[in-house]
């Protein structure tokens, strides 16, 4: 280290705070209430390489914390100077912007003519133009279909607002004012950055300041490394699903070994699916730290060591194995919009695979599911076409080694803020019927996992586009732990308890009429634990707050109340009795029957036949392979797959 220790810790806080500053000038200046409400955004403080130095704790996104701006910073053509600040939203330029809404922006900061620094972060423009409003869909097949994508580009050059890309972004956009708006908060929260970090130079001096930064990546490398040493050696491998590689698709299998040895970790997705025919592909570029798979680990980081510092540093101990062609390592002109659903069942992944390694310091699976509703209407009260976000429905939290999992904020999705319903109602023509907590979701569990979060709403406007970004964890539920049951799946209802119902199952495009009720329920938390040993005062105490209904506490259980809610204490001694013990993973009934015919002998045997098609052929060939194995219940799959004839490119 080039720095004291205590003048480190005293930088670190100085660095954490600059970070903040920046943070609440956006969002106390965006326009849009999925930036000043939601808080999807990020912010970042950057070394001269790009590299992520601080991140504020508690405003914005916490998927960054060790994001990478290298490859972004150098594609701007013609280098820096003072004033310039830079733009990009394409997620194939630098892989820093991940889907097209997502407008990354960074400012150099100068000390005696040289970069010190940057001042970065992002923000999800709410409409990017594209194929739907909203610019995301899993209908959407290719990249080109999903918005306007900015190269790193000016957007200010030596202070100059660039007019021409200006104009470019506002006609390519169905919301301009609000755009703009948003772009302009950005703009004020890097500069409020190169000002906090001109502060600290004037502070610290700009030799210890460039030192400080360099130190704490070495520091958050340092505490990555020592719990990684805390943990077990060895190769701890798990899988999960994403209900549909598409609309009406097949399963999407995501797979990982992780591999620890001493104070370092591989983690290898040999084995997932390739890139899909729809929207749900990452786009990293194979970057082994790419910071899209590892938010899963930045939980289990903060999980196992509550202060540790993150950062870019913190992400060096870790080399991820991103198979190209594969969903995680997706070749242009792949479209990526939906890549936030597959990036929930990535985390869960990590989480699964983590927990192999540490049972007893781990939860279950968070809900993994966050749906997000916008509307796009005529708003009557301005006589303008207005797109909104209603709100994000987050789930349940996997019940935790200590206690019960978080109701209605599931752990790695809780950095998602709900909109106030006044002010939803207020700027988009929707009448919100109901929102809360849903009885019965949460996975049964010593300690059980949270509940899932329910929304009804409808609206007067003749001519509404809803899209529900992320619908998934409706057919594979998140899974329990150590004896525990999975959590409730997530549902998507129009007009529900009416002779009109309709399951609209993962569905995230939809048209209602006027007056249509749409109703959307999350995925609960798994649980963790035998349910048996559940202390029956617990149950009662969910009783009670109306978390879990009487049939359910017996069920589940084993807890009997009679028709007054009192204890029969008799019959639950005796349904406990015959309960049987669980302990081990559960991932639900519709994972078992999936892995039934699905075994490791046909994922190994589909894996080979992926692996000799070129990449832009694997997609189309996983839906041939999936029909054929449908439609030979009397064969087992890797017998299917075995027979199988590909179909050879012409000439070879």
């Amino acid at each position: 280290m080039r720095t004291d220790p205590v003048t480190l810790q005293v930088l670190r806080n100085h660095c954490r705070a600059a970070a903040e500053s920046m943070a609440t000038t956006l969002y106390r200046t965006a326009h849009s209430t999925f930036v000043k409400e939601t808080e999807d955004f990020t912010i970042q403080l950057l070394d001269a390489q790009g590299k992520t130095c601080a991140v504020p704790l508690d405003l914005g996104a916490t998927w960054y914390p060790g994001v990478d701006y290298e490859a972004a910073i150098a594609l701007v053509p013609g280098g820096y100077q003072p004033g310039d600040i830079a733009m990009t939203s394409d997620p194939y330029s630098g892989y820093l912007s991940t889907h097209s809404p997502d407008t990354n922006m960074w400012k150099p900061v100068f000390h005696e003519g040289r970069i010190i620094a940057f001042a970065g972060g992002h923000i999800h423009n709410v409409d990017v133009g594209g194929a739907v409003p909203a610019s995301l869909s899993r209908t959407l097949t290719e990249v080109h279909q999903e918005g306007l994508r900015i190269p790193p580009s000016k957007l200010y050059h030596a202070g100059r607002l660039d007019e021409t890309l200006l104009r470019t972004i506002q006609t390519n956009v169905r919301v301009p004012d609000q755009n703009w708006g948003d772009l302009k908060a950005l703009v004020a929260a890097v500069n409020t950055g190169e000002r906090r970090i001109l502060d600290l130079v004037r502070r610290f001096g700009v030799a210890t300041l460039v030192d400080g930064l360099a130190d704490l990546l070495d520091y958050g490398e340092k505490q990555a490394r020592a719990v990684l040493a805390s943990l077990p050696d060895g190769a701890y491998r798990f899988t999960d699903y994403c209900d549909e590689d598409g609309v009406g698709g097949d399963p999407l299998r995501l797979n990982l070994t992780l591999r620890i040895q001493g104070d370092a970790a591989e983690l290898d997705f040999t084995g997932t699916d390739p890139q899909t025919l729809c929207s749900m592909n990452v786009p990293t570029g194979g970057h082994p730290r790419h910071s899209l798979v590892l938010v899963g680990v930045y939980y289990v980081l903060s999980a196992l060591h509550p202060g540790i510092t993150l950062n870019f540093g913190t992400t060096r101990p870790f080399t991820c194995i991103l198979p190209e062609g594969s969903v995680v390592n997706p070749l242009a002109p792949a479209a990526v919009g939906m890549r936030s659903l597959t990036c929930a069942r990535l985390r869960s992944l990590v989480f699964g695979a983590f927990a192999q390694a540490a049972p007893e310091r781990l939860p279950a699976a968070p809900a993994g599911s966050s749906s997000i509703l916008n509307l796009a209407a005529e708003n009557i009260r301005t006589g303008r076409r207005s797109i909104a976000a209603i709100a994000p429905i987050v789930g349940g939290g996997g019940g935790m080694p200590h206690r019960d999992g978080t109701d209605g904020s599931g752990a790695d999705a809780a950095y998602l803020k709900n909109s106030p319903i006044e002010i939803t109602e207020a700027e988009a023509p929707v009448r919100i019927l109901r929102y809360g907590l849903m009885p019965d979701t949460g996975g049964p569990g010593a300690h059980r996992g949270g509940l899932a979060t329910v929304l009804e709403f409808t609206t007067d406007a003749p001519d509404a586009t809803v899209t529900a970004r992320n619908r998934d964890r409706s057919i594979f539920q998140p899974w329990g732990i150590l004896g525990g049951r999975p959590g409730a799946p997530s549902s998507f209802t129009l007009n529900p308890g009416t002779p009109q119902e309709k399951d609209l199952g993962n569905t995230d495009l939809l048209n209602p009429a006027p007056g249509d009720v749409v109703r959307i329920v999350s995925p609960g938390g798994g649980g963790r634990g035998d349910p048996a040993t559940r202390p029956v005062e617990a149950v009662l105490r969910d009783l009670r707050a109306g978390r879990l209904s009487p049939g359910a506490a017996k069920e589940d259980y084993g807890v009997v109340v009679d028709a007054t809610g009192s204890l029969d204490e008799a019959a639950t001694t005796a349904r406990r009795a015959c309960m049987t013990r669980r302990e081990g993973f559960d991932g639900g009934r519709a994972r078992r029957a999936h892995e039934a015919r699905w075994t490791e002998a046909a994922y190994a045997a589909f894996g080979r036949l992926m692996a000799s098609q070129p990449p832009a052929w694997r997609g189309r060939l996983k839906r041939q392979v999936f029909a054929a194995v449908r439609a030979a219940p009397d064969r087992s799959a890797a017998e299917v797959i075995a027979g199988f004839a590909a179909p050879k490119a012409r000439g070879a």
